[in-house]
């Protein structure tokens, strides 16, 4: 199995390094970009998740290398075309991923922290999750081993599509070009996602490419300013109430059910499902506002 190079160990100095370049530019264009206690929570949760992700990503690359015993086809890391297609089959993967941590709990409860910042700059997009890779997130790209990437390739499509995903946590870039706009993910379509409003809910799930959203009916263009955060704030600077909140939130919820559907239903609904009504999903909140216009 041939062995590629942690590029997003190696992009490290370059975060840093716009990162510093927003600082300043914040304080030069008197813009409240920036809460020191804020980024220092996002900047320890992102050390969290590059340490965790060294111990599971070993388990995840055996994971793969299992399933790429049963291959359909080879994609070899020799052909060109073939990293074309690992780069589209991975970007289709991650929109899938990311969707469904919008729309089912389990996954929302690891993903919850990335949009736990009330602010939106570079440190935000260190924010990551430490429990994604333990709780399956990366089933939604075993099918790619059947397919014959092998899992060297897929782990570096990963990494590209992190380090994309970096410099479009910015409030800095107003618009890019209307044909990048169309086609790539952009500051301008991230904030949307990062959006606690209602109509920017769960919309803009792209990694790199926003067509995926455009095929599928989530996209949503940037139409005023987001409010960021969450819809209830957590309200909180320690990064391990962060990463854990809502799977504290989760094991409160089984508490207070009487049935195993309500439990299953916690698990597997869209966030904000509740047995009894008490918290409401994007979907329930729409369709309130609708009736009450």
């Amino acid at each position: 199995m041939p062995h590629f190079p942690n590029i997003l160990v190696h992009a490290i100095p370059g975060f840093i390094i716009l990162l510093i370049a927003e600082i300043l530019y914040a304080v030069r264009s008197h813009r409240d970009l920036y809460e020191v206690k804020d980024a220092s929570a996002s900047i320890a949760l992102g050390l969290g998740n590059l340490f965790i992700g060294i111990a599971t990503k070993a388990f995840i690359v055996l994971f793969f290398a299992w399933i790429y015993q049963y291959r359909f086809f080879t994609m070899s890391y020799t052909i060109w075309w073939a990293w074309v297609l690992a780069f589209f089959a991975d970007d289709f993967s991650y929109y899938w991923a990311h969707r469904s941590a919008h729309s089912i709990r389990w996954f929302w409860a690891s993903h919850v922290v990335h949009h736990s910042s009330e602010k939106y700059n570079f440190a935000t997009a260190l924010r990551q999750t430490w429990t994604s890779n333990i709780t399956g997130g990366f089933i939604f790209w075993a099918w790619m081993p059947l397919a014959g990437f092998e899992p060297g390739m897929i782990l570096l499509m990963q990494s590209v599509s992190l380090i994309y995903q970096f410099w479009i946590h910015t409030e800095a870039i107003h618009k890019m070009p209307r044909w990048f706009e169309y086609i790539f993910n952009t500051p301008s379509h991230h904030r949307v996602h990062h959006g606690s409003d209602l109509l920017y809910l769960d919309k803009n799930h792209a990694g790199i490419m926003v067509i995926w959203d455009r095929m599928f009916g989530t996209f949503q263009p940037e139409e005023f300013t987001p409010t960021y955060g969450l819809t209830k704030n957590i309200n909180t600077f320690n990064p391990v109430k962060i990463a854990f909140h809502d799977w504290v939130n989760m094991a409160k919820d089984f508490k207070r059910s009487k049935r195993l559907s309500h439990i299953l239903g916690y698990m597997f609904n869209a966030p904000g499902w509740s047995h009894d009504g008490s918290t409401k999903t994007t979907a329930q909140l729409r369709k309130e506002a609708t009736n009450n216009k």
